[in-house]
């Protein structure tokens, strides 16, 4: 095993920073030249980072992305944007009918992107010995994020990524047998029960563990409420700040 691969497996999300600790631009500037490097869609590049490091910005952020104080607490924070502004222009430039924002495959294409680059993202803060959590949750309050960073039409923000220099680095949390989730030549729907059975236990206990005996809850337990009723305020917000920036998939 080589040492990138060491630095990915050993991934955790951090949420306590120090917040006296800055990280520096040159280290910023190769995080996002990192995810600039990633793979991407037809070249067509189509992701941008917005880096905010006002406290005032930030303590707005973390309020809108659902009170996450860890946010404001570290020194940087990335948004990662869907941005097909830049191939309208291209398309005005060369005359050319701009309908791929017309189209599921604009959403699709993008968020893709913002995948892989914010990948790349956490592996080279974390290969600096930073610690890293991405942030789904600006999601929830996505017109906050557009007008407070000014996002043009066209242009989304999908996720956020904290970054900082760990206070605490908490344990690693277990996942999935990889039975489940590394299927060969077909889908293997039969194994999937047995493992969300295996992976329930192990995740009580862990979380057990964690909490000294407070929450033993599983895994599909937190994810059957979440996609029942936890997801509301995404499921308000989203769709209609999206088409609102331009993307009128039907």
């Amino acid at each position: 095993m080589n040492e990138t691969i060491s630095v990915i497996k050993n991934h955790r999300s951090v949420r306590e920073f120090i917040p006296e600790k800055d990280v520096s631009e040159t280290q910023v500037r190769a995080i996002i030249e990192s995810a600039m490097a990633a793979p991407n869609w037809i070249n067509g590049q189509q992701v941008s980072v917005i880096e905010v490091r006002d406290p005032g910005k930030k303590a707005a952020l973390a309020e809108a992305a659902g009170k996450q104080r860890w946010i404001k607490e570290a020194p940087v924070f990335l948004v990662f944007c869907i941005d097909f502004y830049r191939a309208k222009l291209a398309a005005e430039k060369n005359g050319a009918n701009f309908r791929i924002v017309e189209d599921l495959e604009a959403v699709i294409v993008g968020s893709t992107d913002i995948g892989i680059a914010l990948g790349s993202a956490v592996i080279a803060a974390e290969s600096m010995g930073l610690g890293i959590v991405p942030i789904g949750g600006i999601r929830r309050n996505p017109h906050i994020f557009v007008d407070l960073l000014e996002l043009p039409e066209y242009v989304f923000p999908i996720s956020g990524l904290v970054i900082g220099h760990p206070r605490t680095i908490p344990a690693q949390k277990p996942r999935l047998p990889l039975k489940a989730t590394h299927l060969k030549e077909k889908y293997d729907a039969e194994v999937q029960m047995k493992s969300i059975d295996q992976y329930d236990e192990t995740i009580s206990a862990f979380m057990s563990e964690r909490t000294s005996g407070q929450d033993s809850s599983d895994w599909s337990s937190k994810i059957a409420h979440f996609y029942d009723k936890g997801f509301e305020q995404y499921e308000k917000n989203t769709s209609p700040v999206i088409k609102n920036q331009g993307f009128r998939y039907k």
